[in-house]
This record gives C-alpha cells, sequence and structure tokens, in this order.
C-alpha cells in the first residue's frame, strides 16, 4: 500500500506543481478567495466528494475583518474576470469563501479532519527576475495580494490529499473531512467555521504548515507554540477646530491615539508566560491648521496562554478607553481577529510521528520546536475539537525557503507538497493502527 500510494503521488505531483502556481498568479487576500474557492469546489466535486459551502460552513455573525460590501463585490467581479467559476461563485459571494468535502467510506471507524487555508497576504510580490515566482511567470498579478506564506502550497496538498483518499476509498474506514478554510492572515476565519459546528462531530483533527524555519525533510509533529492573539482597530472621534485661532474649542483625537500609543507599548507584563502588544498602524488628523478630530489605530495583543492574551486585552481596553476620557473624545474598538492558543493531544502526536516514520523523505521528526512567536486561528478548531472529546495536532513540514514569510521574496521548494501529501494520506489510511496509549 505505501509503495502504491508513492507511486500515486509522485504520478500527480506535476498536477500539484501546476495547481500552485496558478493560485499563486491569483493570489487572494482573507474572504476575497472567490476565484480559488470556485477552483476547489469544481475539483472536489469533480473528484465525487459531496461538499458544503458558504454559509453552510461559516457563521456570518462570527467573521471578524471583513471588508466592505463595496470591495466584496470589486472583488467578485475581479475573481470572475480571471476565471472564477460562475456556477460556485454564488455559494461564496459576500465573503463566504469557505469548503469542507466529505468523505464517508460506509464503514465503521472515526471521524477525521483535515484544514489547509486557501487565503493570501496583502503584499506587494518582487517583481524582479532574482525571485523565481517572477522569472518563471506565476508571480501575483493582483496588486497588493501575495501568497507569501505559503497558503497556496496548503491550498494545493488539500487537493492532492482528496485525490489519494478518492484513489484508495475502498482502503479507508470511517469518514474524512477536507476543510478549506478562508482568512487564516489576521486570524480571522476560523472562528466562524468553528461557530458553524464544522468540526462538531470531529474525533481526530490535523491542520497543516510549510516552511515556518523548519529545515527541509524535518516534520513538527505537535507543535504548540502559538500564541493566543487578538486584532483590533480603533477609531478616536474628537471637535475639529482652528488649531491657531480657537484650539481651545477642539478635542484633539489625535493626541487621545497617541496617547494610547505610548500606554499600550508600557502595560504590565505577566508572570505567567511572554505577551506581546504592538500598534501597527497610527494615522490621524486633516491639517496642520486643524485640531485633528479622527484618529486610527491597527493593534494586536498575544499571549503566551489565553489567559495571558486575555489580561493583555482587558488591560488593552481600558488604556485606550483612559485615554479618550483624558481628551473629551469619543472612541469605538472593532475586533477584527483572534487566535487561541492551544497544546495538540499527545497520542495523536505520537500517531503522527509512527505513520510519518514511513515516509523517506522525512529524516527528521519532532514533536515541537522553536519559541512562540507567531499565531494561528486553527487552534479554534483544534480547541472545539478537543472540548467534545476529540484529539488534535498542527504539524508542520520543513522546507528550503527563497525569503521568510510574508516577505516580498518568499517561495519554496515545491517538493514539500508530495511529501505533505503521502504524510496525510498515511494518516487516514492506517488509522486502524492508532492507539490511545501510543
Amino acid at each position: 500500500m505505501e509503495q502504491a500510494v508513492a507511486d500515486f503521488v509522485r504520478e500527480i505531483a506535476p498536477t500539484l506543481q501546476t495547481r500552485r502556481r496558478d493560485l499563486h498568479k491569483y493570489a487572494e487576500s482573507g474572504w476575497l478567495e472567490f476565484r480559488t474557492a470556485t477552483l476547489v469546489a469544481e475539483e472536489l466535486h469533480r473528484l465525487g466528494y459531496p461538499l458544503k459551502l458558504g454559509r453552510e460552513v461559516i457563521d456570518a455573525d462570527a467573521r471578524m475583518g471583513l471588508p466592505s460590501a463595496e470591495v466584496l463585490a470589486q472583488q467578485e467581479q475581479r475573481a470572475l474576470s480571471q476565471g472564477a467559476l460562475p456556477q460556485w461563485l454564488s455559494h461564496f459571494s459576500g465573503g463566504f469563501c469557505g469548503i469542507v468535502a466529505t468523505l464517508d467510506t460506509g464503514r465503521p471507524g472515526p471521524v477525521m479532519a483535515f484544514r489547509v487555508d486557501m487565503d493570501a497576504l496583502d503584499v506587494i510580490e518582487l517583481q524582479a527576475e532574482e525571485h523565481r515566482p517572477f522569472a518563471d511567470g506565476f508571480a501575483s498579478c493582483n496588486e497588493g495580494m501575495m501568497h507569501a506564506c505559503g497558503h497556496d502550497g496548503h491550498t494545493s496538498i488539500g487537493l492532492g490529499l482528496a485525490q489519494v483518499l478518492k484513489q484508495f476509498e475502498s482502503q479507508l474506514c470511517g469518514t474524512i473531512k477536507l476543510i478549506f478554510q478562508p482568512a487564516e492572515e489576521g486570524t480571522r476565519g476560523a472562528k466562524s467555521m468553528v461557530a458553524a459546528g464544522v468540526v462538531d462531530d470531529v474525533d481526530f483533527f490535523t491542520a497543516i504548515h510549510i516552511g515556518t524555519g523548519v529545515p527541509a525533510g524535518e516534520l513538527v509533529c505537535g507543535s504548540d507554540n502559538f500564541m493566543a492573539t487578538t486584532k483590533l482597530d480603533v477609531t478616536f472621534r474628537g471637535v475639529a477646530s482652528h488649531a491657531g485661532a480657537r484650539p481651545e474649542e477642539g478635542n484633539n483625537a489625535l493626541l487621545a491615539a497617541a496617547q494610547a500609543t505610548l500606554a499600550l507599548h508600557t502595560l504590565p507584563q505577566h508572570s505567567g508566560g511572554s505577551s506581546r502588544i504592538n500598534v501597527g498602524v497610527l494615522q490621524g488628523g486633516t491639517g496642520r491648521n486643524v485640531v485633528a478630530d479622527r484618529a486610527f489605530m491597527k493593534v494586536e495583543t498575544r499571549g503566551a496562554t489565553n489567559e495571558i492574551n486575555d489580561f493583555i486585552y482587558q488591560k488593552t481596553l481600558q488604556a485606550l478607553a483612559g485615554a479618550a476620557a483624558m481628551y473629551g473624545v469619543q472612541h469605538e474598538v472593532t475586533l477584527m481577529g483572534a487566535a487561541r492558543s492551544s497544546k495538540p493531544t499527545k497520542p495523536w502526536v505520537n500517531y503522527i510521528r509512527q505513520q510519518a516514520s514511513r515516509i523517506p523523505e522525512l529524516t527528521s521528526l519532532v514533536d515541537q520546536r522553536g519559541q512562540a512567536a507567531g499565531s494561528e486561528d486553527a487552534t479554534y478548531m483544534m480547541e472545539r475539537v478537543k472540548e467534545l472529546g476529540g484529539q488534535a495536532s498542527y504539524i508542520i513540514f520543513g522546507t528550503e525557503l527563497s525569503a521568510g514569510h510574508h516577505n516580498e521574496k518568499f517561495d519554496f521548494n515545491e517538493q514539500v507538497m508530495a511529501t505533505a501529501v503521502k504524510t496525510l494520506a498515511a494518516l487516514a489510511l492506517n488509522i486502524q493502527d492508532f492507539r490511545e496509549e501510543a
């Protein structure tokens, strides 16, 4: 069986590369994955998977950081002009770009779920011969949107896994769900899929990533170094006035935002572990001779645990309110994204390591690696599965990178996609080998 799977994956490897490069060229940011979602849906439908789409798998009220209705409409038209399939687009209209494909084998067994993300970043890709995507003609054609984190590879891996599972369906048991998630960047999409119940029946859950500084040939079987995070936009509204003639009649929103920025970067730390806070954007005012009546901030908090992040977030809200009161202005906080911290379940990590040991391309297997730094909203899915008695893990496939994640020069060694497909297929094909005490 292992050789048959390896041979089949070798056969579809060119398709993995072609698909990845197509997705890279037509990169789409979070909630705007209209073309991507229609192509994914079409391929899964062609393979014979029953599908749940759009509002069936995304809770509208739980979405965070959604673009305006005008932007969503413009981007739908852009996607159509770039080859989005009209027969599927209506399911995703309005920013509901989520897909869940289900393979029910009809044989007794657990429910397994694999999650991949589909969105690009708001990054301008390098247009230079030194950058392989540009040199080979698949750099992003969408200004300000780039697959600079490998999600084009993740989507291709998910579709490759779908092909393998269908090819070897007679060898499977239980039910397998393939979750294609929008809007991971900014940690915006997973919570809405959890709220829609997509993992409520899942016994074993696995999310994946490629790269992240992990060397080629290494698999992190149970990454637990993602920090809990909260992303928020803050708007201050004051009163404008003439800065020379009547400054006392104004209420300066820009000063309130500046005071808040200083206060946030001096918040107390937490003895329970590391925390982070950052004001990444500060904008305000309309003219040099006008007391600023408006200001805008983009802020994020992070914590090594959910409790620490919640502590920092509450302190953030207090600091924002205090700065607004100091300058007599109004303020509004909008939640734009969030993720939790989550520890993988040890038996499932052990099973992943056991199965990965059969993959020749994986020469190093570790449970975890590195220090906490970034965040990942698949943790919402992990926590929900664990809450309902299931097991979950987050795995990382190491690969060579041309530059770090979220960089304009980002690219990866495409061979990692075939390795990932084989590994994930092994988890599904050999689930009968799972032992709780592993």
